[in-house]
C-alpha cells in the first residue's frame, strides 16, 4: 500500500487510477478529479477542496475528513464507499453509487444528494437539502436528522429507525418503505406510493397519506393532521385524534378520537372502509358538498364547514 502523509496535491487527476493508497493529513486543493478511478483507498484527516474527487472510485474508506463546498458532485459512480466522522459541505454528493455507508456525518448543503444509489446505510447522519435520496434503492437509516423537502422521492426498499424528518412531500412515489419510532412533519406525505408502513411514529401532516396502495400505521400519533387518506387502501391504528379524513378507498381506520369524516359515495365505495373511534363517539360524517377547501397565499389548504354543519 502506497502512503501519502502530510502532502498537498494540485492539478487535475493528481492520483488518477491510484490503487492501494493510504492517505493521512493530505490536502487535495485546486484541481479536478484527484482520485478518479482510484481503488482500495484508506483516507484519514483528508481535505477535499475541489470538484469531482472520487468519481468511479471503488473500495474507499474516508474518516475524520472534510469535503469542502467546492468538492461538489464529488462521489459519483462509486462502489463500496464508507465515510465516518466527516463533514460534507458540498452539495450533489453520491450519484449512482452502489454501497454507501455514512456514519457520524453532517451534510449541511445536501441538495440533490444520494440520487439513484443502491445499498445505502446511514447512521447518525444530519443532512439539510431538498430531494435527498431521490430514486435510490435499498436504504437503511438510523438516527437520521433530515431538514429538506421531497425526500426519498421515487425510492424503493427503505427502512428507517429513530429519525427526525422535517420534509414536505416526503416519500412520494416510493415502494416498500417501513419507518419505526420516528418524528415526521410535512404536508402531503407519501402520495402515489405502494407498501408504506409507519410504526410508533409521531407525524404531523396536511393532506397526508393519499393515493397509497397498502398504507399501514401501527401505534402512531397524528398531531394536527387533516384531510388524510384520500383514495388510499389503509390499515390504520392511531393513538389520539385524527382531525379529519377524506374519501379513503378501502380498509380500516381506528383512533382514540376522530373529528370529521368526508365520504362521497359517487367517488368511493363507502362500504369498503370501516372507521371507528375508541372513545365511543361517532365522527361527524359529511360530504364534499358540506365543506369548503380553501387555499391561497400565506396558507395551505384549510377545511371549512358550510352552513353550520358542525
Amino acid at each position: 500500500m502506497k502512503e501519502y502523509i502530510d502532502e498537498m496535491f494540485t492539478g487535475e487527476r493528481a492520483l488518477y487510477r491510484g490503487d492501494d493508497l493510504k492517505l493521512k493529513r493530505v490536502i487535495f486543493d485546486d484541481g479536478e478529479s484527484p482520485l478518479k478511478h482510484a481503488g482500495n483507498v484508506d483516507a484519514s484527516n483528508v481535505s477535499f477542496r475541489w470538484k469531482y474527487p472520487l468519481w468511479y472510485a471503488q473500495n474507499v474508506k474516508v474518516s475524520d475528513s472534510s469535503f469542502f463546498e467546492m468538492s461538489r458532485s464529488g462521489i459519483w459512480y462509486g462502489k463500496n464507499i464508507s465515510i465516518e466522522n466527516t463533514m460534507i459541505e458540498a452539495p450533489k454528493e453520491f450519484r449512482r453509487c452502489d454501497g454507501v455507508h455514512l456514519k457520524n456525518v453532517s451534510i449541511p448543503h445536501a441538495q440533490e444528494t444520494l440520487w439513484t444509489c443502491r445499498n445505502v446505510d446511514l447512521e447518525n447522519v444530519v443532512a439539510s437539502g431538498d430531494y435527498f435520496g431521490k430514486d435510490s434503492e435499498g436504504i437503511r437509516a438510523e438516527k437520521l436528522d433530515l431538514y429538506g423537502n421531497y425526500c426519498f422521492d421515487g425510492a424503493k426498499n427503505i427502512e428507517i429507525h429513530s429519525s427526525r424528518l422535517l420534509s414536505k412531500d416526503s416519500f412520494w412515489n416510493t415502494e416498500n418503505v417501513t419507518i419505526y419510532d420516528s418524528y415526521i412533519v410535512g404536508e402531503y406525505i407519501g402520495w402515489n406510493s405502494k407498501n408504506l408502513t409507519f410504526v410508533n411514529c409521531i407525524i404531523e401532516s396536511l393532506q397526508g397519506f393519499c393515493y397509497i396502495d397498502n398504507l399501514v400505521m401501527k401505534g402512531c400519533t397524528l398531531t394536527n393532521t387533516s384531510l388524510a387518506f384520500e383514495y388510499s387502501n389503509v390499515s390504520v391504528d392511531i393513538k389520539g385524534r385524527i382531525d379529519s379524513i377524506i374519501n379513503p378507498a378501502s380498509g380500516t381506520i381506528i383512533a382514540d378520537e376522530i373529528g370529521v369524516v368526508i365520504m362521497d359515495k359517487e367517488w368511493v365505495d363507502v362500504s369498503k372502509t370501516k372507521i371507528s373511534s375508541r372513545n365511543g363517539k361517532e365522527p361527524k360524517y359529511l360530504t364534499s358538498a358540506d365543506v369548503e377547501l380553501t387555499s391561497g397565499q400565506k396558507h395551505e389548504t384549510e377545511l371549512r364547514i358550510r352552513d353550520g354543519k358542525l
